[in-house]
Parts: structure tokens; C-alpha cells; sequence
């Protein structure tokens, strides 16, 4: 076998985001570089890795195998340089941070941004996710850190509470469900929605709790955030299921009002999850305390 760690982390760049070109952008390299690189460790172990497609790339058999070692031997690699760092100034060591949408939004960038002010040699990769995909990646070792809904599977993993996070429905003044009701989410899929973009996290689990019901939303427009989301409900262009915390980070406007939902899952918490928080880096144990905290 002839490659390093570049090569290593550009394979799994690939596999994560679906297609080559891509994973060279998340690689910093070009798309020929990348491709040299694919090729050569293809021809050095002597089988296929991937299998190419129209729409992108998965990987075969052996390219499965492939990415469980190379998650493994780059987790070294980072434990490695850290230990290290405090030795050699400038270097820098990441965390990788997988979070859904509520979490990414409402609580997180403060919390992160202290960290780092406290932390010069650390970097954060943070990414949006679904929670269930959020729990494979961190059991598959793909990331150190996750923020998820209460409402998914966590076998195998390790919890700590993070935040209390219901849901509420955003109403516009004089809405047929503005009636002092607390409403069910499928009566409400009667109704047209404002919703977030479909790829987020929330917008993804919301859609699978309508099909849960044998309905689906109908979406009129989609914002990019919450503040979006709920000016458009103040203008009258639908309803909307956001945090409580996106709206009471909002001064009051008599324009919309909220309530909450019946249902379990609107009453959910947010969990910080880890593999085993006690073999962490150091950098990401340490992250992981200041978020607990």
C-alpha cells in the first residue's frame, strides 16, 4: 500500500459528501489532483473502491472496509496531534461537531465561540444533520461529537443532557387554529405551511412525522432560518413548527402568536452524544464539558 493520510481523509471526504468533486473541495484539492489520488490508491491495493454513477459515488465492499480503518487510523492520527500540540506552537487540532438544526442555530454559536476564545489551537467542523444520522455517524467513529433529539435511538452511544427544546406551532393573527386550542400536528397538515430548507435537519424530521400520519405538508415557501421562517408567518404566508427558543429570542409582536403541540415528540430535549466521552481527545473532552455545562 502506498498513500497517507491526505489520501486517507480525501477518501473519506468523498464518501461523506457523495461524489469526488465535492470531496476534493472539502479536501482542498483540485478535481484532478483528487482523482490522481483515488487512482493510485486503487492501483496500489489492486481492487475498486468506489463505483463511479451519475449521481455521485458509493463505495464497493472493500471501499466499505476501507473507510472503517481509515476513520480508525485517522482518530490516531488527531489523538496524536493533540497530545503533541501543546509542544509545537501553531499546531491546531478539530473537533468534529455533528448537530441538528435547533441546536446549530439557537444554542450553539455562543457556546462555540467561547470555546474557541478560550482554545487558540482548536478548530470545530460543524455540520448539520439529521439526528439518526447524526447517531450512525458517531457509532460508525465519523465524528467526536453529536447534538440530537431524545426522540432517536442512542443505543450504544453516551448521553448527557444538553437543553430542553419542545417544539410550538407559529400561528398568524386570525388563523382558523388561532383559537385558544392546543392543536394536533395532523390537524394542522390541513392547513399551508412556511418551512425551513428541505435539506435541514428539521425540516426533514417534521416531513417524517407527517408521513407518519399518511399526510404531507404543503409547504407554500421556504426560508433559510428561523427568523425567516416566523416573519413570514407574521405576513400571513402560512404556519410554521419552530424551537420555543427561536421565538422567545423574539420581541413579542402582536402580528403572530404561538402554541404547543400535542404530540410526544413536539416535547422533546436535546442529548450531547459521544462514543465514549472518556476517550476523547482532549480537545473534544474538553468541548464536551463546556457544553454540558
Amino acid at each position: 500500500m502506498h498513500f497517507d493520510l491526505t489520501d486517507l481523509r480525501l477518501y473519506l471526504n468523498i464518501l461523506d459528501t457523495g461524489n469526488i468533486t465535492a470531496g476534493a473541495a472539502r479536501s482542498h484539492l483540485s478535481l484532478a489532483a483528487a482523482s490522481a489520488r483515488v487512482r493510485a490508491m486503487e492501483a496500489s491495493l489492486g481492487i475498486d473502491l468506489l463505483e463511479r454513477g451519475r449521481r455521485g459515488v458509493t463505495p464497493t465492499p472493500a471501499g466499505k472496509a476501507l473507510a472503517q480503518h481509515a476513520r480508525v487510523l485517522l482518530q490516531h492520527a488527531e489523538h496524536l496531534q493533540q497530545d503533541l500540540a501543546e509542544y509545537a506552537k501553531g499546531v491546531k487540532g478539530q473537533v468534529r461537531l455533528l448537530c441538528n438544526t435547533s441546536a446549530m442555530t439557537e444554542y450553539l454559536p455562543e457556546l462555540l465561540a467561547s470555546f474557541l476564545n478560550s482554545h487558540p489551537n482548536l478548530d470545530i467542523d460543524q455540520q448539520e444533520l439529521p439526528s439518526s444520522r447524526i447517531t450512525h455517524a458517531l457509532r460508525q467513529g465519523a465524528a467526536d461529537l453529536g447534538i440530537v433529539s431524545d426522540a432517536v435511538d442512542t443505543a450504544g452511544l453516551q448521553t448527557w443532557p444538553f437543553r430542553d427544546d419542545p417544539l410550538v406551532l407559529v400561528l398568524p393573527s386570525g388563523h382558523p387554529l388561532a383559537d385558544g386550542r392546543t392543536p394536533s400536528f395532523s390537524e394542522t397538515l390541513n392547513h399551508d405551511y412556511v418551512g425551513l430548507s428541505a435539506t435541514s435537519a428539521l425540516a426533514i424530521y417534521l416531513e417524517e412525522q407527517a408521513l407518519h400520519t399518511g399526510m404531507r405538508m404543503q409547504i407554500r415557501i421556504r426560508a433559510e432560518s428561523f427568523d425567516g421562517v416566523i416573519r413570514m408567518v407574521a405576513h400571513g404566508a402560512g404556519i410554521a413548527v419552530v424551537p420555543k427558543a427561536a421565538i422567545e429570542r423574539r420581541p413579542s409582536q402582536s402580528s403572530y402568536h404561538y402554541v404547543p403541540l400535542q404530540e410526544a415528540w413536539a416535547h422533546r430535549a436535546l442529548l450531547l452524544c459521544a462514543r465514549n466521552f472518556e476517550r476523547l481527545p482532549a480537545y473534544a473532552k474538553a468541548l464536551a464539558r463546556h457544553l454540558a455545562e
